[in-house]
């Protein structure tokens, strides 16, 4: 098994991931593990699969995931995570505003965490941008009973194995972390850099995320209060095919 496996989803990124690539590798190779980086291709309409298939035929560490039809980012980081080979596995956008270079500090918190999920303290975005982050963090929070800072950061690491039973709806990569937590499984939110777009634009806007995003909030939260919570006291019987 690989040591880690970087998952990053892609939507219309061809100018962004002649830079990303580069920087990433250096990082990784300075680890000295054995990786391999997963672009998932979310039916971009642009170059950026052709781009991806370039840097798999100079290095078989890369692998492409091309998805027929774009399906949203959830959709292409559960692709990844199904994809995936690694032992410890990232998830990182590929705009550059995640810095490769915190890689290693996230996977060292994975020696006592099973997630460690990026937060923001600085972010390179406009004013209002931030502020509509840091209301919705707070309406997330107070409805989801959570103490999240940052749900909308995807840089995340995480142990492979709390990432087989997770089952993804559309829109919920913004709560994973709340979704392993409910499963008991140990999660830390720590500092990351962000980065100021250099290319592009951002695919989520106030308009195009507020109400759908909120829809969402509202079923972790009924998922939250409806998840089974019990302790076996006794089982005399037991399993008749392991005695």
């Amino acid at each position: 098994m690989l040591d880690l496996s970087v998952v990053i989803p892609v939507y219309n990124e061809e100018e962004n991931l002649p830079h990303l690539w580069p920087e990433l590798r250096a990082v990784l190779e300075r680890m000295r593990i054995s990786f391999e980086v997963v672009f998932v291709d979310d039916g971009s309409r642009d170059r950026s699969a052709e781009i991806i298939r370039g840097f798999r035929a100079a290095d078989p560490r890369v692998r492409l995931v091309r998805l027929k039809a774009n399906a949203g980012e959830t959709a292409a980081t559960d692709a990844g995570f199904k994809s995936a080979r690694g032992r410890h596995v990232v998830t990182m956008d590929a705009d550059l505003q995640n810095d490769p270079g915190d890689i290693p500090m996230l996977v060292r918190h994975l020696e006592q965490w099973d997630c460690a999920t990026g937060w923001r303290t600085r972010r390179d975005d406009s004013v209002v941008r931030r502020l509509s982050s840091r209301v919705a963090n707070r309406i997330r929070n107070a409805l989801s009973d959570e103490n999240i800072q940052d749900s909308g950061c995807t840089f995340r690491a995480f142990r492979r194995e709390c990432l087989r039973s997770l089952e993804l709806y559309r829109g919920f990569h913004r709560f994973i972390p709340t979704l392993l937590k409910m499963r008991g499984y140990r999660v830390v939110e720590v500092p990351v850099n962000h980065r100021p777009r250099r290319f592009g634009q951002s695919k989520y806007g106030i308009r195009n995320r507020a109400l759908t995003a909120f829809k969402d909030l509202l079923v972790v939260r009924w998922m939250k209060d409806r998840v089974l919570r019990y302790d076996i006291a006794e089982d005399l019987g037991g399993d008749p095919a392991r005695e």
